[in-house]
């Protein structure tokens, strides 16, 4: 884990739950690891996995079964996915965009960056 930023490790945990939620690692209904086995993994305090979780209860990506542990909660990909977009939005893409301006890209030429990106992803993918 990059604990690099200022951002609390809480939210950096936070930040990967939803991502593997995202991206279909763990899906609605799977049990997620108990704090310890998370906090043995990420290498943190199990205490600052219980904050993550409480925030991810709160934020509807994770629901407690009592007795049994935490589960993916129904939704939660659909939630998690238009959180990170709405904070990619407001975040990096409004910084990126300042950075471009500054350097003077025009619109076509970030339009022509972005199709040569995506071709040769996919040529990648082949």
């Amino acid at each position: 884990m990059d604990f690099g930023t200022n951002k609390p490790i809480y939210l950096h945990i936070y930040d990967i739950v939803a991502e593997r939620i995202i991206s279909h690692r763990w899906h609605e209904g799977d049990r997620v690891p108990s704090v310890r086995e998370l906090a043995a993994e990420l290498q943190v305090n199990p205490n600052t996995v219980m904050r993550a979780y409480d925030a991810l209860q709160q934020g509807g990506l994770i629901a407690p079964t009592r007795g049994i542990g935490y589960f993916v909660a129904e939704g939660a990909a659909a939630r998690a996915l238009e959180e990170s977009r709405k904070e990619f939005v407001e975040n990096e893409l409004t910084q990126l965009f300042r950075r471009m301006e500054t350097l003077g890209f025009t619109p076509e030429e970030i339009s022509t960056l972005y199709s040569n990106y995506k071709t040769n992803l996919k040529n990648e993918n082949k």
